[in-house]
């Protein structure tokens, strides 16, 4: 015969290993440290002023943007 399984402890646990996977991607998308996070803003600054700084702007100030 085979053993007793009793369901609601075997739905508890897949539950528990569910929300683990959960934790373990979330840890991964969005477990940076500050250090980081500042890297990416300084990176991101320095992009938005180059860009900012070569930017063609000809058209005078009175013409809607077409």
């Amino acid at each position: 015969m085979g053993d007793v399984v009793n369901l609601r402890l075997v739905r508890k646990q897949r539950t528990r290993e569910m929300a683990s996977s959960k934790a373990d991607q979330n840890r991964i998308l969005f477990g940076r440290t500050a250090s980081e996070k500042a890297v990416d803003a300084a990176v991101k600054a320095r992009t938005e002023k180059t860009l900012d700084g070569a930017r063609r702007d000809d058209r005078k100030p009175d013409t809607p943007i077409t």
